[in-house]
Parts: structure tokens; sequence; C-alpha cells
């Protein structure tokens, strides 16, 4: 549990050091938008996300995993549809570059705070 808690703050974060980088995302609200937008970010990473990279595999495994960028991008935008909080501009710049900086950022907070989320 601890680690799904750590995991859900990471992602938060990841939204708001994109929020301040990208110009064309915005999340309005306080610390619980970005805590609401990551929440159905997941929920929505964790259902269609996977069905997405399942039907993507083969043009995935051929981009060398690049694809995964614009499968990242969907979700987003998807998110985007289905919360009023976030908003982002374009899918091709904005949601093409978001989902580079979340990514680079989510590993970055992964790696800082590995430890944290497993049992001594």
């Amino acid at each position: 549990m601890r680690s799904l808690l750590i995991r859900w703050a990471i992602i938060a974060v990841a939204f708001a050091v994109t929020a301040k980088l990208l110009g064309g995302m915005e999340i309005s609200g306080g610390v619980w938008s970005y805590i609401w937008v990551s929440a159905i970010f997941g929920i929505v990473n964790v259902f269609v996300g996977t069905l997405l990279r399942i039907i993507s595999l083969p043009l995935t495994v051929i981009t060398l995993g690049l694809f995964l960028i614009v499968i990242n991008a969907i979700l987003l935008e998807l998110t985007d549809w289905l919360t009023k909080d976030l908003t982002i501009d374009s899918f091709f710049w904005t949601a093409i570059w978001a989902s580079i900086i979340m990514s680079i950022t989510t590993e970055v907070l992964d790696y800082a705070f590995r430890g944290l989320g497993k049992k001594r």
C-alpha cells in the first residue's frame, strides 16, 4: 500500500513539473487537483494503456519503444477529456512533450525514492 501511495505522489509531482515547464499544459486548482489528475491518469493508464500497449506491440518493437511516447500522449489526452482540471492545448506538440517530460521526471523520482516503498 505504501508503494502505491508513493507512486501516486511521484506521478502528481511529475504532473506539477510538466505543467510548470510546458506552457500548453495547465492544471487548475491546488495540490488536490494534481492528486486527482494523477489518480485519473493512473486509472486510464491501467485499463486503456494496457490495451493500447498490447495492440501496438508490433509498432512499438519496430520503433524500438519510441511509439510508447505517442501512447502516453494519447493517455494524457484521454485524461484531459475525462477531467476538467487538466487542460492540454494541442495533441501533437504539447501532449508529446508532456509525455516525454513526465516519463523523464517519473523515472528520476522513481530512482530517487526507490527504497521507500519496500518493507524492511
